[in-house]
């Protein structure tokens, strides 16, 4: 028996997926949910498990293809018994989060075959966003009644960040050209279409800088090689473009004093490794730090829609990662609920799991501001770029040993320039100063009574 292996939906929101590499061949046996591809998306890179022991009889997606999800990218010959029962558990996500199983069983029922939905009551009609012109952007549902052309229906199914970008620039997309299977219109083909200031998109690849800018030209003989970009690499770019374009940036910074902190880490390190498993690192002091300045200002917490401030009651920190292959963001959720080695426990998580290609779309998502420390590398400071749709993300630079004034006297201090970009269109000089001066008072007076 043959077993198809689907592209999974990593996450509500995702359409699509690019197969980035192939960690079996074509007549490689496989073992019941060992990882045969790997994929990245919109929301984050994972490697997909077999649904059943075999034989990879047939490979259908090529490395570097970008297919909807639920397309067969291969087959597997199962062997006697070997397939996946139809009564398996559609997810995983209940399991201890101790069980380094669970990822991957999750995601193993991911790949699975789902069965088909029961019919859903209708829901009430929304108002459908506005394009140039004033006109609305028809909706899919609304075209189906209307006796509207199959292509004319494939234009307009996107997945909804393909949307949302769409409706923030007063894009007409039933009008933009896709370059997705059946002529969907996929966030490459919406954000050609911006940059190169209303040039129809093609099936090209996506801009990462100005469509005006040409292509660099080489005198002949000179040493240059040309690769692509990777599927993260290329999302990336794009996402810092849309916030740079999206954003009014500005970038405040301020000296702390670390001292107190780094004693206290020293004084506790071991006792607190010893109690709780995992190093105690400066990272967990910056995202508390981060927490009593959001609590006091719940401005830098929340988002823009148009005209609208959006609140956020959540408080959700994420840490930026780096990788070898790029960056990621996993998030801290509920970072105000979470003590001091709850949060280090969790921030170590998220990053082994970062680094092994283990973390699930919902981990990614969701945040409501974002700390990133280039400090590791020794960077002073940075003005980091913020991470849409939040408004401002704070930067930490690399903690040195200095001479410093210390009450008319030169003394040797641990010293970190924190820095703040923040988005003035909603948040004003006074107030991200305020809020640093909040973060800075917090870690120069060491106010971390539950270290243990």
């Amino acid at each position: 028996m043959r077993v198809d292996v689907i592209m999974p939906q990593m996450g509500e929101s995702i359409a699509e997926g690019t197969l980035t590499r192939w960690l079996k061949k074509a007549g490689d046996k496989v073992a019941r949910d060992e990882p045969i591809f790997e994929i990245s998306t919109d929301k984050v890179d994972a490697e997909i498990p077999a649904p059943s022991a075999g034989v990879l009889a047939e490979v259908k997606v090529k490395e570097g293809e970008t297919v909807p999800v639920n397309t067969v990218v291969a087959l597997i010959e199962t062997e006697a018994g070997a397939a996946v029962s139809p009564s398996a558990p559609a997810s995983q996500a209940g399991a201890p989060k101790g069980d380094s199983r669970a990822p991957r069983a999750a995601a193993a029922a991911a790949a699975a075959p789902a069965p088909r939905p029961a019919p859903m009551p209708a829901a009430p009609p929304q108002a459908a966003p506005r394009a140039a012109g004033g006109a609305s952007i028809p909706r899919a549902s609304a075209l189906a009644g209307s006796g509207a052309g199959v292509e004319e229906l494939r234009r307009v199914r996107s997945s909804p960040v393909v949307r949302k970008i769409a409706q923030e620039h007063d894009v007409d997309i039933s009008s933009v050209r896709g370059s997705g299977l059946g002529g969907r219109v996929t966030k490459r083909d919406i954000m050609a279409l911006i940059e190169g200031g209303g040039v129809a998109a093609r099936a090209a690849g996506p801009p990462v800088t100005s469509a005006a800018a040409g292509a660099p030209a080489f005198a002949p003989g000179e040493r240059v090689s040309r690769e692509p970009l990777t599927p993260m690499r290329r999302k990336i770019a794009e996402h810092m473009v849309l916030s740079r374009r999206t954003s009014a940036h500005v970038t405040t910074v301020f000296e702390v004093d670390m001292s107190r902190v780094m004693r206290l880490r020293h004084e506790n390190r071991a006792a607190f490794e010893q109690r709780h498993g995992v190093k105690l690192t400066v990272t967990p002091f910056f995202v508390k730090a981060a927490v009593s300045a959001l609590k006091a200002f719940p401005v830098v917490n929340a988002s823009l829609d148009g005209e609208n401030i959006i609140y956020k009651k959540d408080i959700n920190i994420g840490v930026a990662v780096a990788l070898d292959w790029g960056l990621i963001v996993p998030v801290i959720r509920n970072a105000d609920d979470r003590s001091l080695s709850g949060i280090a426990k969790t921030v170590t998580d998220l990053a082994e799991r970062a680094r092994s290609r283990k973390l699930t779309p919902e981990e990614v998502q969701g945040g409501t501001f974002t700390i990133t420390n280039p400090g590791v590398f020794g960077s002073l400071l940075g003005t980091p770029i913020i991470n849409q749709p939040q408004v401002a993300i704070m930067g930490v630079g690399a903690i040195t040993k200095r001479p410093v004034v210390v009450e008319d006297a030169i003394g040797i201090r641990s010293m970190v320039y924190l820095s703040l970009s923040f988005d003035h269109r909603l948040l004003d000089g006074a107030l991200a100063d305020q809020f640093l001066a909040h973060v800075k008072d917090t870690l120069e007076n060491g106010r971390f009574p539950e270290i243990l």
